[in-house]
């Protein structure tokens, strides 16, 4: 893409990590709706429409930008810092909770990359940021936080976040996975990625995970987290006071069936 922007970056700390760009005069970095740690002077912020890789495109262009970040339950908007000061300036971005911030140069991976629709955190100016349907209908049907996925486009650098300790795998053709839904932070295109139960009425209901989990096949690589975000949540509202109706004095079976179908009866 001709727009695209080439940005040096340093990623610092070990479980609550941040990324810190280095801009270029002229050079920009889009980043998601409160991921921003601090700029430097002469670091210019603008609020866009969209995801602001394709601004060329005019009002139709960002209307329909805007809507794909809208199905992935993102805001309508995102903010591009851009350095128009003389020098180098530096923009840094923060992981929203403890986990590993994963670095992916998209021209290295054959020009696109499926991600957690909350997994993404910042990218170089010009990275598209769109939406991938699963191409199976049971992955929609019972997907849950996989059933839409994220697509980062383009030939630049892209960083998305992952909970807890990070597990990269290379998958050999034909080669199978069985992940939480959950736990899927990023893929490339090339994996195929299906829901199927879990197995048996009592693995359902009385294993303690969710009833359904994803199928991924080889080839490819894919990135893995081992606390997604709905999981650090559920187990931050298990342990929380309840007061009237609800919460842990309903009792550990019949308090835990809601949530069998989402993978969060843990």
């Amino acid at each position: 893409m001709a727009n695209m922007h080439e940005v040096d970056f340093e990623i610092l700390g070990d479980d609550m990590q941040f990324v810190k760009v280095e801009l270029d005069p002229g050079e920009a970095v889009v980043g998601e709706a409160g991921a921003m740690m601090y700029i430097e002077d002469g670091i210019q912020m603008q609020t866009i429409f969209g995801d602001g890789s394709q601004q060329q495109q005019g009002f139709m262009g960002a209307l329909l930008g805007a809507g794909k970040r809208l199905l992935t339950g993102e805001s309508l908007f995102m903010t591009v810092f851009q350095n128009q000061a003389q020098g180098k300036k530096k923009a840094a971005f923060a992981a929203p909770y403890p986990g590993k911030i994963v670095a992916m140069h998209l021209a290295e991976m054959g020009g696109e990359i499926l991600a957690q629709k909350d997994s993404f955190l910042c990218a170089a100016k010009g990275v598209a940021l769109g939406i991938a349907f699963t191409k199976r209908f049971g992955a929609g049907l019972f997907g849950g936080e996989g059933f839409i996925l994220q697509r980062l486009q383009g030939d630049g650098w892209a960083f998305v976040h992952a909970g807890g300790t990070l597990e990269e795998r290379t998958l050999a053709a034909g080669e199978v996975l069985r992940v939480d839904t959950g736990c899927i932070v990023a893929m490339q295109p090339t994996v195929d990625y299906d829901i199927q139960m879990a197995g048996g009425i009592k693995t359902m209901f009385f294993g303690g995970e969710g009833m359904f989990f994803a199928t991924l096949r080889g080839p490819g690589k894919v990135w893995l987290q081992s606390l997604p975000f709905s999981r650090l949540a559920s187990r931050i509202y298990a342990a929380a006071p309840q007061t009237g109706g609800g919460g842990r004095e309903q009792g550990s079976i019949l308090g835990g069936l809601g949530n069998l179908l989402d993978g969060d009866g843990r």
